[in-house]
């Protein structure tokens, strides 16, 4: 196996243990105490994720995120910082989370284990040009090993989802454009991405522009090309992910995916995470 290869084993280990924060009811109650409305989701999803930013505006948040309608983003940016500050916010995420895998799992101490080889791995990566993993890392590792094991898992995650966004670049794919090729070579069904907040108009606009390139068909399905460029643009993203698991080794990262089965599977069993977002593991990286 290819340390390329291992980086997408691995982000299957890792991205459905770090997307329960946006998804379970102890992470909503959290967010319901500081103050946001739960319903939609999005005003938690952004604090959550964009508190490590500082009170970040729409603008920086739109690079960051990048397939986020930049107009859907406003809608929530800045003013979630009217709400609650990023300290508070970053505090009660740390709750949200240990809230949350305790009612995953009887005993997280067995995680404490895990815990140490992701911070081993989480601590090796480069995040130059990668804006949110650099910023997760930047934390102070929370004292609960089952915390710190998602505080690493999250750094892990967001630093392959900064290379993502290289790679699309690099594709020459922009954020609708992203999702359109994503939703055209059958990874997901355009309902999907609806909450990403692009008009029929943008979405309709950029599957002219990738079919002006050879990409997508008539119907919008991929073509040949658009399966290819695609393609291109996962292997990118996982050789650009590879670095903190050749830096933890492949012995040590098999370990580490030993030790993460259980918590893994309770994630699964439980049913927290909506089908979409299952359904894209393991197919193509989505940020």
């Amino acid at each position: 196996m290819t340390f390329d290869q291992l980086a997408r084993q691995m982000w299957h280990h890792i991205e459905p243990v770090h997307a329960p924060l946006y998804f379970s009811k102890e992470a909503f109650e959290e967010a319901a105490a500081l103050g946001y409305a739960v319903e939609p989701r999005w005003p938690s999803y952004f604090a959550w994720r964009t508190a490590v930013l500082g009170a970040a505006g729409r603008g920086l948040v739109a690079a960051t995120y990048y397939s986020f309608s930049p107009a859907m983003i406003a809608e929530y940016v800045p003013s979630i910082w009217e709400t609650a500050s990023p300290e508070q916010v970053l505090e009660a995420r740390l709750r949200a989370v240990d809230r949350t895998i305790r009612a995953l799992v009887d005993d997280v101490k067995p995680l404490a284990e895990a815990a140490e080889l992701a911070v081993r791995a989480a601590e090796s990566a480069d995040v130059a040009h990668r804006p949110l993993a650099a910023a997760n890392l930047a934390l102070p590792w929370p004292d609960e090993p089952h915390v710190r094991l998602w505080q690493a898992y999250t750094v892990l995650r967001e630093h392959r989802g900064d290379g993502h966004l290289t790679a699309l670049q690099a594709a020459g794919l922009d954020g609708c454009e992203a999702l359109v090729s994503f939703a055209a070579v059958g990874a997901a069904p355009v309902a999907n991405f609806a909450g990403r907040g692009w008009s029929e108009e943008e979405w309709g606009a950029a599957r002219e522009r990738l079919a002006a390139r050879g990409l997508v068909d008539a119907g919008g399905l991929a073509t040949p090309e658009g399966h290819a460029l695609r393609n291109r643009v996962e292997r990118h993203t996982d050789q650009l992910a590879a670095g903190p698991w050749k830096a933890l080794g492949e012995e040590r990262a098999a370990l580490l995916a030993q030790l993460n089965l259980p918590l893994l599977g309770a994630v699964f069993e439980s049913g927290i995470l909506p089908a979409q977002t299952t359904l894209g593991i393991g197919k193509i990286t989505v940020t």
